[in-house]
């Protein structure tokens, strides 16, 4: 009997890869010129939100724009960037929120899952959590999979782990 193949489909951000990216952006909007008065800072809250905060609202979208680059330098997808309403702070100043997202979920897992199902090939897709096991006797189906979901659009960043052949 032939063994299974299997791989996990899944959407982490590397929160090291994010604080390096907070560090390097808040070096840079501290050294630039018409960013200097502007009381701008970004901190990384727990390990599933960015705060950031600004003067006005010019100030807080180069902010965003610096962190942005910075955060895609880092492997980092903006996908995986959820951004919270603005909010007004004391006086003229504003701050926002921009939430990290970990792991797939349900909904779009289930997207995933009818992709699998409607691409006619043989192999079976699972829901595990926030993961999406997929199991096919054949190695070559597994890559054909993962090539239509690289091409597909989930809302998140798609990550291939777990690559096992029993």
């Amino acid at each position: 009997m032939a063994a299974d193949n299997s791989f996990d489909v899944v959407s982490k951000v590397e929160i090291q890869e994010v604080k390096n990216a907070i560090d390097q952006a808040s070096k840079e909007v501290g050294a630039r010129f018409d960013l200097k008065n502007s009381k701008s800072k970004i901190e990384l809250e727990g390990d599933e939100t960015i705060q950031l905060a600004s003067a006005d609202e010019y100030s807080l979208t180069a902010v965003i724009e610096i962190l942005s680059q910075k955060l895609v330098k880092r492997g980092i997808s903006l996908k995986n960037l959820e951004y919270e309403k603005l909010e007004q702070a004391a006086g003229q100043s504003v701050r926002q929120k921009i939430k990290l997202k970990q792991g797939i979920a349900s909904e779009n897992a289930k997207k995933i899952v009818a992709v699998i199902k409607d691409s006619k090939l043989k192999a079976q897709a699972s829901i595990q959590g926030e993961t999406v096991r997929v199991v096919s006797k054949d190695r070559d189906v597994l890559q054909q999979i993962m090539a239509k979901l690289r091409g597909g659009d989930f809302g998140v960043d798609l990550q291939f782990t777990n690559f096992r052949s029993n």
